[in-house]
């Protein structure tokens, strides 16, 4: 049964990673189809700014931030749960040993964020003495850990919203510049400007769409991570209120 909840727990833990390869494989799909009909190149060839180039470069850079922190922390999850099995199975005592802590049985937490915090927590404890062990602020400095990398996707969805009505901009002034020049009676100047004005339409909206695309599926990401991360927060919260904080004031008397 104990096999079961825990094998149970570590693809509950990989989760964040599979729901991003599984939303980004069919983000890949798309693309493909894209290409597969030369939709993605006739956008390239008609965006003479390359702002939807620009857009989708970024994209694919944040996308591997993204693939990055998803990782990371699914690792942590993973890592969280075997700390909440350790320090769960009665541990009486916790001591620090350089970077990491062991338990009176002498196995040690394994190394990342929360095994840090419980580090720092049991150093708190053994230097303020016989006092109510208050660990608010460095939740707080966890959390920070913990989601301050994940800014990076609200910077970039509103950047690629904002390079995108940029390029609408810039295609409006394309399309509306030829008028300046436009003799009524030259037919080959009416055509030379239809064929500017093409062309900055072109700009606006290729851009437009390119960047709304982006901001969405960036968004939808990073969504998902911090989804994650609140529930790894949650989990180290529990663990060390339970578990960790109860065993140092007991030690305190």
């Amino acid at each position: 049964m104990t096999l079961g909840v825990l094998e149970s727990g570590h693809a509950d833990e990989r989760a964040p990673l599979l729901r991003w390869m599984i939303f980004t494989g069919v983000c890949v799909f798309g693309f493909a189809m894209l290409w597969r009909y030369g939709l993605f190149s006739l956008m390239l060839a008609s965006d003479k700014t390359h702002i939807s180039l620009i857009i989708s470069l970024l994209y694919l850079a944040t996308t591997l931030h993204c693939l990055w922190r998803t990782n990371a922390i699914s690792r942590e999850l993973d890592t969280a749960r075997r700390i909440e099995g350790i320090v769960s199975a009665g541990a009486r005592k916790l001591t620090v040993a350089g970077a990491t802590v062991v338990t009176e049985s002498g196995e040690r937490l394994p190394p990342g964020a929360i095994t840090n915090h419980i580090r720092n927590l049991v150093l708190k404890s053994g230097l303020q003495g016989r006092h109510r062990l208050d660990q608010t602020l460095l939740l707080r400095g966890l959390a920070d850990h913990l989601r301050g990398p994940n800014m990076l996707g609200s910077f970039a969805s509103d950047t690629l919203m904002k390079l995108g009505l940029l390029g609408t901009i810039i295609g409006f002034i394309m399309m509306l510049a030829p008028i300046a020049g436009l003799d009524a009676g030259d037919r080959g100047s009416i055509k030379t400007s239809m064929g500017l004005m093409s062309d900055g339409m072109a700009v606006a909206m290729y851009t437009t769409l390119t960047g709304l695309i982006g901001s969405i599926l960036v968004k939808m990401q990073y969504t998902m991570l911090d989804g994650a991360t609140a529930r790894l927060f949650a989990l180290a919260t529990d663990i060390t209120e339970v578990f960790v904080v109860s065993v140092l004031e007991r030690e305190n008397g």
